[in-house]
């Protein structure tokens, strides 16, 4: 297993299990348990919607990044896994660090282009 497809799969985990971990804790802090406010300011509606489009994606990606890594993947191959994790980190931030989610931002927008473009691509390289 590549070193570096390896620690991409561990970021896109540590990411998935780490908003998780936050969506809890402000679970906890907010009592709200179930849920969460429709308000796209809200703390707690950013958080859950992170996790949640985090989920969508990061499994596929990390099982993307097993298999070619454990190939002896090119650098063009691995170019794209690290790109992939990037995006994936864009997205979440785009999602946590602005202000409402009612308007888009060139994270979120650079973040879901690139995880859309860079998955696409891992996937043809399966075809080889």
């Amino acid at each position: 297993m590549d070193n570096v497809a390896l620690a991409c799969v561990i970021v896109l985990g540590l990411l998935l299990f780490g908003l998780g971990i936050s969506v809890s804790v402000m679970r906890f802090r907010t009592g709200i348990g179930s849920g969460c406010e429709p308000d796209p300011t809200h703390a707690l509606h950013k958080l859950v919607r992170a996790h949640a489009n985090t989920a969508e994606y990061a499994p596929f990606l990390a099982l993307l990044f097993f298999y070619l890594g454990a190939r002896a993947p090119s650098a063009a191959t691995l170019s794209l896994i690290v790109a992939a994790t990037a995006c994936r980190c864009l997205v979440v931030v785009g999602l946590i660090v602005c202000r409402t989610m009612a308007k888009p931002n060139p994270f979120r927008f650079v973040g879901a282009v690139g995880t859309y473009i860079t998955g696409t691509a891992l996937c043809a390289m399966l075809l080889h």
